[in-house]
């Protein structure tokens, strides 16, 4: 395909023989273009950053000056292996934020889904995959595998320790270190990143109905204080419940998990 002849790039800009380029695409000054890159109708790319590696860029989405997308992965176990980077429609890279390919031990793939937001010096790991609408804000950071779902919102200068996997509409306050897995809608706080109830503000925000909004807190407190261990509680919930909000907390505890979860305080 090489560069659509509808696309505007500027004369300052590097786009290497290979690059393809889409329709209604914009390359602003300076930017870099590796060989392997793909960009679908309309990404534009602003001044000064880089998109490299196998990269594909979905439609309508754009990358801020000096950020940097589709560079090797900051692994040590990495030598080179041919890896990709898959990114998709109306994405927001701002300033400074930092995608890395995937590896081969990690299933080869970072990926990253539909209108989500990077703010500035925010950073996706190696072979981390991302939902839709997520929002990661100012400096914070995926480490390696990270699994998160839809609408998560991860707070400023938060961390999230690798192969942790974040639910579906989950939200981690600033200034956070999560080290183990969250639970769908969960609210995490504290420095060492303490679950303290669940996002009620985002689940009305998405108009969740009330119902399923008291199961959902019916179902953290049966969590929170049942008997057993967290598993065995869970186990109960799933043969209780007709809420599929609750199912899917549930079914989330029980799936397989690298780490352990955050359990309420």
């Amino acid at each position: 395909m090489g560069i659509d002849p509808s696309a505007r790039v500027h004369a300052s800009a590097v786009v290497e023989d290979g690059a393809r380029i889409g329709p209604d695409c914009i390359i602003g000054p300076f930017a870099l273009v590796g060989p392997q890159v793909e960009l679908a109708q309309g990404v534009e790319l602003k001044s000064h950053c880089v998109v490299t590696g196998r990269t594909t860029i979905g439609e309508d989405s754009i990358v801020f000056p000096f950020a940097v997308v589709g560079e090797v992965p900051q692994d040590l176990k990495f030598s080179g292996e041919e890896t990709r980077l898959v990114i998709g429609k109306r994405n927001r890279i701002r300033e400074g934020a930092t995608l890395n390919l995937g590896t081969a031990g990690g299933g080869g793939v970072t990926r990253v889904g539909d209108d989500c937001l990077f703010m500035t010096g925010a950073h996706v790991a190696h072979d981390c995959h991302v939902g839709d609408r997520v929002i990661m804000v100012n400096q914070s950071a995926l480490a390696g595998h990270c699994v998160v779902g839809d609408d998560v919102i991860i707070g400023g200068l938060s961390g999230i320790h690798q192969f942790v996997r974040i639910g579906k509409g989950a939200i981690i306050g600033a200034v956070t270190m999560v080290t183990n897995d969250v639970i769908p809608h969960g609210l995490v706080q504290a420095s060492r990143g303490e679950l303290h109830g669940l996002n009620l503000v985002g689940l009305k925000r998405r108009g969740v109905p009330r119902a399923d909004i008291t199961a959902l807190r019916a179902a953290y407190q049966a969590l929170a204080q049942g008997e057993g261990t967290f598993a065995q509680r869970a186990e109960r919930l799933m043969s209780e419940t007709d809420s599929d909000y609750v199912r899917e907390v549930v079914g989330f505890v029980l799936d397989a998990s690298d780490r352990s979860f955050l359990t309420p305080v």
